[in-house]
């Protein structure tokens, strides 16, 4: 079977359409620019799960109109006005009520808590490279450094810091260290579980966690974090 590029790159393209698909894809890209504007957003990290929703929801809105002939962009601009007074009235209802609003948004989590990963929720909201590619970013050599870290229902992570003189030994975020993790245990010295963070003087000999019961450990560090 002949592979056929015409009809892939082509196929039955009405030329005289051409100019049509420029005028309307530009008029539809205005109108997501103008609905983003005006829910006050000035990135994707400050958009909550709701609000993804919507962008997702309009992409059919707007995507249709752009190249199907047989779609006006009327209707469509009805379909984002339509969505935008919802959008209105569903953040007016939940800016005046809280049970609302954490069913809608979700709640804050706790990811860390003095320095270890909360069991409840900080291993499974993040992956591992993930998290410790955004602490990284934050100038964060280990879990040690961290009083608290929360997990903000826009996406965003908020970091609070130990001072200087109260940093603890913690788990290494930096690859090179991380990835010395073994559950073979050969020095003497503090060493942090790569699943929970918790940190415990072993002497070279292999145990389980006393708090989570894993078996997978790294040496510790206890640099103050550089700003």
């Amino acid at each position: 079977m002949e592979f056929d590029w015409n009809e892939v790159f082509i196929n039955d393209l009405d030329w005289n359409f051409t100019l049509q698909i420029i005028v309307r894809t530009l008029i539809m890209f205005s109108v997501i620019l103008i609905f983003l504007r005006m829910t006050g957003k000035k990135g994707v990290r400050q958009l909550s799960i709701f609000e993804v929703a919507i962008i997702i929801g309009l992409g059919s809105a707007a995507g249709d109109p752009m190249s199907n002939k047989d779609n006006a962009i009327i209707p469509a601009l009805i379909v984002f006005l339509t969505v935008l007074g919802l959008y209105r009235l569903i953040t007016w209802i939940a800016a005046r009520n809280e049970a609302f609003e954490s069913v809608l948004e979700g709640d804050p989590v706790y990811i860390i808590e003095d320095g270890m990963f909360n069991l409840d929720t900080g291993e499974r909201t993040f992956a591992k490279d993930e998290f410790f590619s955004e602490m990284r970013q934050q100038n964060i050599e280990h879990l040690g450094q961290v009083r608290t870290a929360i997990l903000e229902t826009n996406g965003n992570v908020s970091f609070y810091y130990f001072e200087d003189s109260d940093v603890k030994p913690g788990l290494p975020v930096m690859p090179k260290l991380y990835q010395k993790k073994s559950s073979i245990i050969k020095s003497t010295g503090n060493h942090a579980c790569t699943y929970c963070g918790n940190v415990e003087e072993l002497k070279g000999k292999s145990k389980n966690c006393s708090r989570c019961g894993k078996n997978e450990w790294v040496q510790a560090i206890r640099s103050a974090r550089l700003t």
